[in-house]
């Protein structure tokens, strides 16, 4: 998908659509990342109002999200949905959908049962194992009792996380002794089965897919491990993403385009393209690869990512060509294909 073939509208007054973007503050939340928030989300609702948009923030502080729509009838508004959860509630961003589809509003990104999904990555194994996309080999432990693996080096993280919350370096295990300390820590620490994968020790892309019957990729980024001499330096940990001036903070660097042939670029492309496909994603996700002998294996799949400004889906955007609110008017875009007031003029 290119500038030029960006959806237009027509409808009552051909007007664009009015948009309701919904974020979310906890109060707990450090002053400087509240005041970020704010300061970006106004940020975007400027850049789309300069667009022919009519916008309205919606922070939520709170679990009542319900009573907060009130005033804004979905008839008449699509919802970019920016909001990771509901305050105090973890792994909420699928109450949040769930809410929306209640009420029914149109928003942006996917269903509630699709990020639902995202956080059973045993669930998600199977489904790519189902339509022959390659992923690590894997098992699941609720103990280090009798656990059945022996490929080493092999990575243990918890199995129904995002964020890489629970990796650090010592997620990386080369032997069954470590094995069994890291699969107790998991358990202990988070309550939930580890995941144990084979660890794929080459080079790692993120690419971002977009579009809903028609799903094209993003210009490819590259996590670059190569300031890292051990191993188990070679990950995303959460340090990596959350903890500016840590050593993954600030040695992992990203390479934007990933240099690939266009053989690679290709396969690569298709195999995210058909991941997303299978797991039902609607309007954009960030899939996660690792290259090993010529072989793409896919990590993990997230129907929300993160695309505030500096993340790496918002990156590959512009390097395409589009800015911060290009990208998130054309996922506006890509949800009013499911509203009533608005047809494309492919559908007319």
């Amino acid at each position: 998908m290119d500038r030029s073939s960006r959806i237009q509208f027509s409808g009552p007054g051909s007007k664009k659509p009015a948009i309701v973007l919904l974020n979310n503050i906890d109060p707990d939340w450090p002053q400087t990342e509240i005041e970020l928030v704010k300061t970006t989300t106004r940020s975007l609702q400027n850049d789309l109002r300069s667009a022919g948009h009519k916008v309205q923030i919606l922070i939520i502080s709170d679990s009542d999200l319900e009573k907060k729509l009130i005033k804004y009838p979905p008839d008449n508004w699509i919802i970019f949905n920016w909001c990771e959860e509901l305050p105090g509630l973890p792994h909420s961003d699928v109450n949040v959908a769930r809410i929306l589809e209640t009420l029914n509003y149109t928003f942006t990104g996917s269903t509630s049962d699709v990020l639902a999904l995202s956080w059973d990555k045993a669930q998600v194994k199977h489904i790519l194992e189902s339509y022959n996309i390659p992923t690590p080999a894997w098992t699941l432990a609720n103990s280090a009792e009798g656990v059945d693996w022996n490929c080493f080096p092999a990575i243990v993280k918890p199995a129904r996380e995002h964020c890489s919350t629970g990796i650090t370096e010592d997620s990386v295990v080369l032997s069954r002794e470590d094995l069994s300390k890291r699969i107790q820590y998991v358990v202990r620490e988070f309550g939930q089965p580890a995941l144990i994968e084979d660890f794929i020790d080459g080079r790692e892309f993120h690419v971002t897919v977009w579009g809903n019957s028609d799903m094209s990729a993003l210009p490819v980024a590259e996590m670059d491990f190569t300031g890292f001499n051990n191993i188990r330096d070679r990950l995303c940990t959460y340090e990596s993403k959350f903890t500016p001036g840590s050593r993954h903070y600030e040695m992992i660097k990203l390479i934007l385009p990933a240099p690939l042939s266009e053989d690679q670029l290709a396969v690569l492309e298709d195999i995210c393209c058909r991941t997303c496909q299978a797991i039902g994603i609607r309007d954009y996700a960030r899939v996660d690869v690792r290259l090993r002998q010529g072989i793409f294996y896919v990590l993990d799949v997230n129907p929300n990512a993160d695309i505030s400004p500096d993340t790496s889906p918002v990156c590959a955007a512009e390097f395409k060509g589009y800015s911060h609110a290009d990208f998130c008017r054309q996922l506006v875009y890509f949800a009013a294909q499911r509203h009533p007031r608005y047809v494309t003029k492919s559908d007319s």
